[in-house]
């Protein structure tokens, strides 16, 4: 793929996302209604949902995180997947969230682990349940506390595929480092 088509849709991520921020500024609630309809093929296209569009949209707005640059390294994760791994291809698969590990299970001393590591799986498939998101309220703390960026967890946990063990040792390996400024992911 060219840079310039790369840099396409990024751009087009951003105009709707643009887009869907404005519309939730204006008192509009609801995926659909925020992220509008034109923009569903655009998004189907790269491996992402209106409702997690619109939920990153929330929190933004709502609570200032994430901004849009980690929203993009997020998408571009998925969207690699997606392209690569799925050939483009959805899955028809649901991850409810009462599946998910509770937010209380540990994995080497690591509350949250088991719970994100679930949801980071089903990020990348693009499973996840219309009532979960990965880089959640809940999410972003764990992450920060790991000194890791939310698409570089995902791409930690693409890279272990089902080896939670090398996940792990990749969050024992970055809690241990000094925190890092910016994203850890290139779009």
């Amino acid at each position: 793929m060219t840079i310039e088509r790369a840099q396409d849709w990024l751009s087009q991520l951003r105009d709707v996302y643009e887009q869907a921020v404005h519309r939730f500024e204006q008192g509009r609630r609801g995926p659909e209604r925020v992220v509008g309809h034109e923009a569903l093929a655009f998004l189907d296209s790269i491996g992402t949902s209106a409702q997690e569009l619109y939920d990153f949209v929330e929190d933004w707005v709502e609570d200032g995180e994430p901004d849009f640059e980690t929203v993009a390294a997020m998408t571009n994760v998925r969207r690699a997947y997606f392209l690569t791994v799925q050939e483009g291809k959805s899955s028809n698969v649901v991850t409810p969230s009462a599946t998910l590990p509770s937010g209380y299970a540990n994995l080497g001393g690591y509350r949250w682990l088991p719970r994100i590591i679930a949801k980071a799986r089903a990020k990348l498939r693009g499973e996840l349940a219309p009532d979960i998101m990965f880089g959640c309220g809940a999410d972003r703390p764990f992450l920060r506390s790991v000194n890791m960026e939310p698409a570089e967890f995902l791409q930690t946990v693409w890279d272990a595929g089902t080896d939670d063990r090398a996940i792990l040792d990749a969050v024992q390996k970055k809690a241990t480092s000094p925190p890092t400024s910016g994203l850890s992911c290139q779009i």
